[in-house]
């Protein structure tokens, strides 16, 4: 039987993004060998590096490699040019990763176009089914609670609730554990540190995604940057974006291992030493195997 195979672009950019995007392609390329699929990735110039090498933060190839692959991986979200790659893409449906620490995460999903209600929508179910089976709706137009009634049916067994934004809101930001995953006719504006990952897509699941961090300049090609919002990001991309469902739990699942054998960059510790990005993707790289769980290429 053939590899599963697919192309992601990735952008760097500036700043961080070079160092973090290095180790993502680490943990792609470990995930992918252990899950039995492979990734060509294509790292193209993008943003200041791009322009300071062609003149545009977006050149012609760059936008070329985007159409091309089957997903974008870019390093921090917040760069201007990302609105360019964005604008070529028909990406209809919004993803973001709110991390809870070694509890898991929240999922928010919502529309990003006036007709992509229903396939937000489902996809909100769909991913549900996936996790704890828990949807909470917020909107408040007929045919939006007509919509997730229809999904409703189509998934029996998965648990609904409607909450009106003013009441999410609050809840999110206090005790954000009580939610699964939030559907949203509107994207909410709600800002948060946790919000580490985020992903837009189309309805055939190719999308971008990266990091809701900047490129923090003032910490390049120190090695100290944090690498866990890429590496959430990536398993996002895997999960989401390529269908590696298993590769992306096992990414999530190694991050979170990590993180309990103490092992923290300087943002993270309040005294005593840090680990550099590099000890921490190899503590990481190192728990790969024991944080795979499924067993879909075992062999007796």
């Amino acid at each position: 039987m053939r590899a599963r195979r697919y192309k992601v672009a990735c952008l760097a950019g500036d700043g961080i993004g070079p160092e973090l995007m290095a180790e993502a392609s680490r943990a792609v390329e470990a995930v992918s060998r252990l899950h039995g699929f492979r990734v060509d990735e294509a790292h193209v110039p993008f943003g200041g590096a791009a322009v300071r090498s062609f003149g545009h933060p977006l050149p012609a190839a760059t936008r070329a490699a985007c159409r091309e692959a089957d997903a974008v991986l870019i390093a921090a979200t917040r760069e201007p040019a990302l609105e360019g790659v964005k604008a070529e893409l028909d990406l209809t449906w919004r993803i973001t990763r709110v991390r809870l620490s070694r509890d898991g995460d929240v999922a928010l999903v919502s529309p990003v176009v006036e007709d992509a209600e229903s396939l937000a929508i489902e996809r909100a179910f769909r991913l549900a089914r996936s996790r704890h089976a828990k949807v909470t709706s917020v909107g408040t137009s007929p045919e939006w609670f007509a919509a997730v009634q229809a999904a409703t049916e189509r998934h029996a067994g998965v648990i609904v609730e409607h909450v009106p934004v003013e009441t999410v809101l609050p809840v999110l930001a206090a005790a954000p554990g009580r939610f699964d995953v939030i559907v949203t006719q509107e994207v909410f504006a709600h800002e948060d540190v946790r919000m580490v990952a985020s992903g837009r897509m189309s309805a055939d699941g190719a999308g971008v995604f990266g990091p809701t961090h900047g490129s923090a300049p003032e910490i390049a090609g120190q090695g100290v940057a944090n690498p866990m919002a890429m590496l959430l990001s990536a398993a996002l991309m895997l999960g989401e974006g390529l269908g590696e469902r298993a590769g992306a739990e096992t990414l999530e699942r190694a991050v979170a291992t990590a993180l309990d054998d103490g092992v923290r960059t300087p943002d993270l510790v309040e005294s005593g030493a840090a680990a550099t990005t590099r000890q921490f993707m190899d503590v990481l790289l190192a728990g790969l195997p024991s944080a795979r769980r499924d067993t879909e290429f075992a062999h007796s």
